[in-house]
């Protein structure tokens, strides 16, 4: 699948990462216009505020709406930074551009409705204005990439990703599951397409924003989009996940920026060597299965059912063991075994239904 894209021109386009930082929410024109400044100061090129804000549960600041947005302008005027805000209508698309807003971003929430997703679109019919899309809240990335054409097909060809994480019922140390392997795959299938990192959101908690911009960078992250405040405990929302702009300035000094595209005869030594690790892996797995089938055949002539929840349960206990001897995590192995018993089933089903 191919979108039909152009290249994103942001300031300082040629290094990376990209760096987009601002309060969740526009609050005051003083919060507003003292954090651009402080940003600014730092070199920071695209302030980012919330002016639309609906919370998960009424009652909260749900941001000024329109009344925000001369303060926007206000900052491209006197900082020079390019401004951008979440749109979740086609009345915060007219409303924004209206006021100049440069660059427009869908959030979570949205994306994950494409009924909310085509109604944005059809706003930005003949819009020459870049949009990023959150990944939705829940972890399908076929609805990601269904939110992204969406936009594209109106004409948009600037587009960009942010990975902000997805929510999870269970208590965790994350605020939203990076879960990075859906973003990996979103760079694999559309490998054009900017992906910015949001660990504001993934982390929750101001003191794992360092830890993920450097995740985030080490996979080859195009950007970070982050919350930054000029007083982040008196913050309306979200105020344990924002920082100030010194901070902020901290955590980009110390980034490790890695150079993906640089290959060298090693690396390409230790990958021959990956690649004939996966053929053993195949091979090893091939005869696996023709074991599997053959254990099939047997419940079939012994009338025997293909599901053991006994011995399906020890193989996990024991592999996830195994794994944890190995130096790899016991859970990531379990899971890997229950893919493998999962396609051992589906083969004994053939033959035992034949």
């Amino acid at each position: 699948m191919e979108l039909e894209l152009t290249p994103l021109q942001l300031p300082s386009d040629l290094e990376r990462p990209k760096v987009i930082a601002g309060p969740c929410s526009a609050e005051t024109e003083e919060q507003v216009m003292t954090t651009a400044h402080q940003l600014a100061d730092k070199g920071c090129h695209i302030f980012r505020a919330g002016v639309w804000k609906p919370r998960t549960k009424p009652g909260g600041f749900e941001g000024h709406g329109e009344k925000a947005l001369p303060w926007m302008k206000q900052v491209k005027e006197e900082t020079g930074m390019l401004v951008t805000t979440e749109v979740a209508t086609p009345e915060h698309v007219e409303l924004a551009l209206k006021y100049g807003i440069d660059i427009l971003w869908i959030g979570a929430r949205t994306s994950a409705n494409p009924f909310a997703m085509q109604a944005l679109a059809d706003a930005l019919k003949g819009v020459d204005v870049p949009v990023m899309v959150k990944n939705p809240i829940n972890p399908d990335l076929e609805l990601w990439i269904g939110a992204l054409e969406r936009i594209n097909q109106a004409g948009v060809t600037r587009l960009a990703a942010i990975h902000r994480g997805f929510s999870s019922y269970d208590k965790k140390i994350y605020r939203n599951l990076p879960m990075w392997q859906i973003p990996i795959e979103l760079r694999r299938r559309i490998p054009s397409l900017p992906i910015i990192c949001d660990p504001s959101h993934i982390g929750g908690r101001r003191e794992l924003i360092a830890p993920l911009c450097q995740q985030a960078m080490d996979l080859g992250f195009d950007g970070l989009i982050v919350e930054a405040h000029c007083e982040p405990d008196k913050a309306w929302s979200d105020a344990k996940q924002q920082i100030t702009p010194d901070v902020l300035d901290y955590i980009l000094s110390l980034l490790v920026i890695r150079d993906e595209s640089v290959t060298t005869e090693g690396i390409t030594e230790l990958r021959k060597q990956i690649d004939e690790l996966d053929n053993q892996l195949m091979n090893l797995l091939s005869k696996r299965m023709r074991v599997c089938r053959e254990i099939g055949q047997y419940k079939k002539e012994h009338n025997m059912t293909v599901l053991q929840p006994v011995r399906y349960g020890e193989i996990l206990d024991k592999r996830g063991a195994q794994g944890s001897l190995c130096g790899m995590d016991a859970e990531f192995v379990k899971r890997i075994f229950e893919n493998v018993h999962q396609e051992s089933v589906r083969q004994q089903m053939e033959i035992i239904n034949q």
